[in-house]
């Protein structure tokens, strides 16, 4: 967990250090129709052999925004996640923070005229096969919470670590990305001021 300015300046560091580095946003879920998430209130990132997860609540820490946007503005590292779009956009609405060199494995993975995108799941079993233990009674737990309980921060760092593992598999079988589209962001509403 990175709660302090000397922790968010390491995790920069280590995260700026890479080639490509897992990537994953929690946010606490919605139940009733019409109701607008205010998340993301989990980001995660994960190197080859370390996660950081960074809790984001209503007032962000300078510092901590700082951090973000330096390591997610950048094309590199590449910013590996399954699923991203909504992530990328959430981010983008709570902190104004256009993410670039997004990797979303679900699109990259997904075979010519194949419709369905192909889910962290279904990699990991594809790929290793292994079984994926992800449950849906700690993905749908409050992500907004002061503190997380460890299963949530196991949820989280493995949600990250594993894209990654994922990607870097699919890369050493020889397979290549194409060129990264930037996610489509909403146009900024008019204000009525010139």
């Amino acid at each position: 967990m990175v709660v302090t300015p000397e922790q968010a300046v390491a995790a920069r560091d280590a995260l700026l250090a890479c080639d490509a580095i897992g990537f994953d946003t929690e946010s606490k879920p919605t139940f009733t129709r019409g109701e607008t998430s205010t998340g993301p209130h989990l980001i995660q990132f994960a190197t080859d052999k370390q996660a950081f997860l960074m809790q984001i609540g209503a007032s962000t820490e300078p510092f901590m925004r700082a951090m973000l946007i330096a390591v997610l503005e950048r094309p590199l590292p590449l910013k590996i996640g399954f699923g991203l779009s909504d992530d990328v956009k959430r981010l983008h609405a709570k902190l104004d923070i256009r993410a670039a060199g997004i990797v979303d494995m679900s699109v990259a993975l997904r075979a010519p005229g194949q419709k369905n995108d192909l889910g962290a799941k279904t990699a990991v079993a594809k790929f290793f096969g292994l079984k994926l233990q992800k449950s849906k009674k700690i993905s749908t737990t409050n992500w907004a919470l002061p503190r997380l309980n460890e299963k949530q921060i196991l949820y989280a760092a493995d949600d990250a670590q594993v894209a990654l593992r994922v990607y870097r598999h699919w890369i050493e079988l020889g397979n290549k990305l194409p060129p990264l589209k930037p996610v489509k962001l909403p146009k900024p509403a008019k204000t009525g001021i010139s």
